[in-house]
């Protein structure tokens, strides 16, 4: 029976890269297929809060992705006027769990990624449509009129994946109800040194520093899907939304030039109930994609590579191994899709009254109830994964 590799990866972002990293690990053979030819990394920032570095220590890549991220010891959620509403003891949490959190430009992590891989262990500009199973054999086919037989499949290609919908026909990706402007700029004149999220009643924007002296900043507004008036934002109309918002904000937007402005419409999945298919495997953006609001899509993808890795070194069976990872993830990305979903709704609140309860309560909230959370975030059952 010929098969071209043992497994075929499909989808080079965090999720199928390490994967790939995974696997060669393991030394397993294995071959990975990215649609874009120049694999980049485009984006801007995300979090890599302190369960992905423990994911990205059972792959023996924390220290390294450590030297490439800035080191995050707070994170607050603010008004539009700059008052604190919630401010987590993200460090004393951190310290228990010996992981800290980090925020990374993603291009950075990419390159990083790209570099604990072969050249012939990567194929690029290849757009994989659809799968035939048979025999244990599994023909991916692609878009160039090529295919590519393997063993077993693991799909990681993001929200938008035409193997999952063809796997599973009604899991279409669903609109947030808001849209998002981000960007990557220099950090030199305005000087941030703290991670925060402002909640206004014109929208949120976000702000992080990174490494090499730059910041992060993300702004999300209200609106109708697919909107062409988003879609032709200036940064003079961001401007104009964010103008009444608390400092440094305006002056972030103000060193901003249109040409490092990323535009997207937020969606995410409706929680699967599936992520195994005997010899095919669901990961990251494909399996679980969540709204940004709790900063855990590529962590949840660099748990599902952990979990996978510790689920292959114990069962000499791939299927099963894969059955016990859907075992294990699917009630864990629920929580996290679900919770980021509602944090989203309730943080793009425009009724002024609405806003004036929630952030009352949120300045009244226990410091010990935000911990709570984080708590759970940390010490699910990916963080006691057995390694034997």
């Amino acid at each position: 029976m010929h098969t071209d590799s043992e497994f075929a990866i499909i989808g080079g972002g965090v999720a199928g890269l390490a994967t790939a990293i995974m696997l060669k690990g393991l030394n397993r053979e294995f071959t990975l297929f990215e649609r874009v030819s120049n694999l980049r990394g485009i984006g801007a920032g995300f979090g890599l809060a302190a369960n992905a570095m423990q994911a990205l220590e059972l792959l023996g890549l924390r220290k390294d992705v450590e030297e490439i991220g800035y080191y995050l010891d707070s994170f607050a959620i603010l008004n539009q006027d700059g008052e604190i509403l919630v401010n987590p003891d993200t460090q004393n949490i951190s310290k228990r769990y010996e992981q800290q959190n980090f925020a990374i430009h993603r291009a950075d992590l990419h390159l990083y990624l790209l570099s604990q891989l072969a050249q012939d262990q990567l194929v690029l500009g290849k757009s994989a449509q659809r799968i035939e199973k048979s025999d244990n054999q599994i023909q991916v086919f692609f878009e160039d009129g090529t295919t590519h037989t393997c063993k077993y499949l693991i799909v990681a290609d993001g929200i938008k994946s035409p193997i999952r919908q063809q796997l599973l026909p009604t899991s279409h990706p669903r609109f947030s109800g808001y849209t998002c402007w981000r960007a990557t700029i220099n950090n030199s004149d305005i000087k941030l040194k703290k991670g925060t999220e402002t909640w206004g009643k014109h929208g949120r924007f976000g702000m992080t520093p990174l490494k090499n002296d730059r910041i992060y900043w993300y702004a999300c507004i209200n609106g109708p899907a697919n909107s062409t008036k988003f879609q032709n934002y200036t940064i003079q109309d961001l401007q104009d939304n964010f103008k009444n918002y608390h400092n440094p904000i305006p002056e972030i937007l103000a060193q901003t030039n249109q040409d490092q402005v990323i535009w997207n419409d937020i969606i995410d999945l409706k929680p699967l109930k599936q992520f195994a298919f005997d010899n095919i495997l669901l990961i990251g953006d494909a399996a679980h994609a969540c709204t940004p609001n709790m900063g855990q899509g590529a962590c949840q993808a660099l748990e599902d590579v952990a979990v996978l890795q510790d689920e292959l070194r114990k069962n000499k069976s791939v299927e099963l191994a894969f059955q016990h990872l859907e075992n294990r993830r699917l009630a864990r990305t629920k929580y996290i899709i679900d919770t980021s979903r509602s944090i989203g709704s309730i943080a793009q609140w425009e009724n002024p009254i609405f806003i004036a309860i929630r952030n009352g309560l949120m300045k009244l909230m226990p410091p010990n109830m935000g911990n709570k959370a984080l708590e759970k975030l940390f010490k699910e059952n990916f963080m006691t994964i057995n390694n034997e």
